[in-house]
């Protein structure tokens, strides 16, 4: 049964799945009070246990400490509800890459009560449309230099109405920012339950159509009460950096949630390119980076000589598997472990993994302590170990869309089935064998493939379009498109720089077709439908 809530828009916990498809949730070990505000558990509590002085985000030229941060907090939280009034259980989207500002305002807005909704910076204005629309927002606070799509957004949205700038670098010089300046650095955080939700995770299927992952206040405490404590032992001492979007849980949970519930600090960039990572770790002195297999793989080839990365002690790497060859030459160049885990969006963070006493190349390791994980058929029998299966996963958190007939097929007899298939060794390590569905995995992002088909065949040269994932050395996986031109038009390196750029235009850049295939003709069946499995196969 779900706690008591604080929200009076009781929007999403109206639209949680029927408690009969949840997964089962195992809370041993894991007990907080029926109310909790995770926004003042990472900000105003560290500072009533001390971390006050202790720097909190390093970012755009500065850095903040945890008083500072619950100020900065504590101030828009003020704005949203004494000028904007936000009220408990509205959803907030924010728009922004990662800077210290992002944090602060999904800071404030826990604090407020609202459920936050973070999005990416290359998302266009279509695709903002559909998460608006599900979620039913009407505010939203966005990075005055990524105004554009969201504001085109907005003037067609039936919901959003509100949406307001602040400063994404350190001159605080947008309309939030004024605003807050005004407000005083104390703040009555909305007192809301345990099981009062904190956070919608988008995350796109096989079809493109968003699914909303929800996560409740206690499940932000968990993940780091679970993987970040018992797996990367964090201290206040350690520094985090890393590359994967604030409105990635992944990047949300390794350069947010886990420093600061544990008085550590975060070196957040807004362009974490390999160079800039490797300049980072050396300048802020890093412990822990996040970030993918591809990109680990990137940072080896921009080491110059003399790069010293030493006060690194782990690199966790997941996103997409980490290939062996990757993880021996890590370990050869820095002499550190590289932890590969496996995570989802809705399970909001990693849940198998390695540790530091106990990794091995191509291998995702054990369940985080909390966590169950066995290899099931497509009825949900376990199978043998050794064999291919279905990675199915249970624990302390767990799949709950938002009004989404989705849930039954990500939830089974009280298990997560995460769409990966894996296998089992004889003394309990998991491994990775391939992706169950169609979705492709590059650099970390997940593409759905008829999403890029409905961008190209958009454009008037498309007839008829296919997309795989193909085999990528440097990516994992690359989009690849199979595209049946229209009469008049050449299939050449013109053309396929006209196509790139025209899906780089209508959805986020990185989807796009890195490469593309003409064909006279797509292999179907006698109904009609595309037999994708044979262009892999050619």
């Amino acid at each position: 049964m779900l706690g008591p809530t604080g929200h009076s828009d009781t929007f999403t916990r109206d639209r949680l799945p029927p408690r009969d498809q949840w997964p089962v949730i195992l809370t041993d070990g894991f007990s907080y009070p029926e109310w909790l505000n995770a926004g003042v558990e990472l900000t105003d509590r560290m500072v009533e246990n001390g971390f006050g002085d202790h720097v909190a985000l390093f970012g755009n030229g500065r850095q903040r400490t945890y008083k500072e941060l619950t100020d900065w907090s504590n101030r828009i939280a003020h704005a949203l509800v004494d000028v904007y009034g936000v009220k408990p259980g509205n959803r907030v989207l924010i728009r922004s890459a990662n800077n210290p500002a992002m944090v602060a305002c999904w800071l404030a807005a826990m604090k407020a009560g609202a459920v936050v909704v973070n999005t990416m910076p290359m998302l266009r204005h279509g695709e903002l449309a559909q998460i608006v629309d599900k979620a039913e927002i009407a505010f939203a606070l966005c990075d005055t230099r990524l105004m554009e799509e969201l504001v085109t957004c907005g003037k067609a949205s039936k919901f959003l109405h509100t949406i307001v700038g602040f400063d994404g670098t350190a001159n605080h010089d947008a309309e939030l920012d004024r605003i807050a300046l005004t407000k005083p650095v104390k703040f009555a955080a909305v007192k809301t339950g345990r099981d009062d939700v904190a956070l919608i995770g988008f995350t796109s299927g096989t079809t493109g159509t968003p699914k909303g992952a929800v996560a409740f206040h206690r499940d932000i405490l968990i993940i780091a009460d679970a993987y970040a404590k018992e797996v990367l032992n964090v201290t206040p001492d350690d520094v985090f950096v890393g590359s994967p979007p604030l409105a990635f849980t992944f990047g949300l949970g390794g350069l947010a949630i886990f420093p600061l519930r544990f008085g550590a600090a975060a070196a957040l960039l807004e362009h974490a390119t390999p160079p800039n990572l490797i300049e980072i770790i050396q300048q802020h002195k890093a412990t822990v980076c996040f970030t993918a297999p591809t990109a680990y793989r990137a940072m080896l080839k921009a080491m110059a000589e003399g790069t010293d990365l030493s006060t690194l002690r782990a690199a966790v790497s997941a996103g997409e598997t980490l290939p062996a060859p990757v993880y021996e030459e890590w370990i050869a160049r820095t002499g550190k472990p590289i932890l590969d885990g496996i995570g989802a969006t809705e399970m909001l963070h990693i849940f198998i993994t390695n540790r530091f006493g106990d990794h091995r190349p191509g291998c995702t390791g054990k369940p985080v302590t909390g966590y169950e994980a066995r290899i099931v058929d497509d009825d949900g029998n376990e199978k043998p170990v050794g064999e291919v299966g279905r990675l199915a996963v249970r624990g302390p958190t767990g799949c709950r869309y938002l009004n989404d007939s989705r849930q039954t097929s990500y939830v089974r007899n009280g298990w997560n089935l995460t769409g990966d298939s894996f296998w089992q060794d004889t003394d309990g390590y998991f491994h990775f064998a391939a992706r169950s569905d169609d979705m492709i995995i590059s650099s970390g992002y997940n593409i759905a493939g008829p999403e890029v088909e409905a961008a190209l065949l958009s454009h008037p040269a498309v007839a008829e379009c296919a997309v795989i994932g193909a085999p990528d050395d440097e990516r994992g996986m690359i989009v690849e498109a199979h595209v049946v031109l229209a009469k008049g038009h050449a299939g050449d390196a013109l053309m396929t720089r006209i196509l790139q750029d025209h899906v780089k235009a209508v959805i986020a850049p990185f989807k796009y077709p890195r490469r593309v295939v003409y064909r006279d003709a797509l292999p179907k069946t006698q109904t009609g439908k595309i037999q994708r499995f044979r262009l892999r196969e050619s």
